[in-house]
């Protein structure tokens, strides 16, 4: 365990911060500020292309792609973040796997509140599928409300009577909008990004006022995940949201999925991007890209 690294990453997320509710541009702003440090993989390769109704950015890695693709959800509470924001997350899972990445550039609240983002990820699987991919071949993968998407646009996948890919990998998930996880109170002030205002502010401009309690906004205690591949959830012990993790995997196991829950001590919420900078990220990426390893079915080329 890395604890000077944890505790050096941890006083860095709790620079002081303003005490009144930010604007989005500030939020957005912030956010880009603090993934621009983030570690990038060299050599990867990147360029924007249409997929479905919406831009994706295409990662691939230095060398051949292998014949399969993870379908990667940024994270940014549904209301700031981009591909290239989690390009540290996307780019590292590409060079550990050798699969090509497709992050989807879905449309944010409060512009454009739920179900515009599910909508969209959910369209672009659909592209895919089209475009000839087999959902053999296939991954959903996301971190925070990318990682709730992944779960999220499976379930509307499966209600759409779509073909559901073969695993999904989710870093500290968001799955829970009615916020009512235990870990919502024992982990307070033990988070060092969130609070529960903080949470509730961006909430709010997701839900525009809708009930939270439905599958595809608190999937950790409403989904029914009967048929679903195989997960991986990753979270570390140090979120206000690792309950969103635990109760979805009591769920999986409930309905016969597989489902690995993979629980670090004393890290942050989406800790993987520190890449580079902790143990932690690193060894918790292998696992991911392990787990992909064994899910994915190339697609034959020949």
């Amino acid at each position: 365990m890395s604890q000077a690294q944890r505790a050096r990453i941890d006083a860095m997320l709790r620079q002081p911060r303003p005490t009144e509710p930010r604007t989005v541009a500030e939020i957005r702003d912030g956010f880009r500020a603090l993934m621009s440090g983030m570690a990038v993989p060299a050599g990867i390769r990147t360029r924007t292309i249409p997929l479905g109704t919406r831009p994706a950015v295409l990662v691939e890695p230095p060398g051949p792609a292998r014949a399969a693709t993870i379908l990667y959800f940024h994270g940014g509470g549904f209301v700031y973040g981009s591909p290239e924001t989690a390009m540290s997350l996307t780019g590292n899972l590409v060079s550990r796997t050798g699969f090509r990445a497709l992050s989807v550039d879905y449309r944010l609240a409060p512009e454009h509140p739920f179900p515009a983002a599910v909508e969209d990820t959910l369209d672009a699987y659909r592209a895919l599928l089209d475009s000839g991919e087999p959902p053999s071949a296939v991954a959903f993968a996301g971190d925070s409300a990318g990682g709730g998407l992944a779960v999220t646009t499976c379930l509307a996948a499966r209600d759409a009577g779509l073909p559901l890919p073969a695993a999904i990998v989710a870093f500290s998930p968001g799955l829970d909008m009615t916020r009512t996880g235990a870990s919502m109170v024992s982990k307070a002030g033990i988070d060092p990004l969130f609070t529960r205002a903080s949470l509730d502010h961006t909430g709010a401009m997701y839900l525009a006022g809708q009930d939270p309690s439905q599958p595809l906004l608190s999937p950790a205690v409403l989904a029914d995940l009967t048929g679903f591949p195989p997960m991986l959830l990753q979270v570390g012990t140090n979120e206000l949201l690792l309950d969103d993790s635990t109760r979805l995997a009591a769920r999986a196991r409930a309905a016969e999925v597989d489902v690995v829950l993979d629980v670090t001590a004393g890290v942050p919420h989406v800790f993987q991007c520190f890449t580079g900078i902790l143990d932690e990220a690193d060894e918790a990426l292998d696992r991911a890209a392990q787990f992909l390893g064994q899910r994915l079915r190339e697609r034959d080329t020949r």
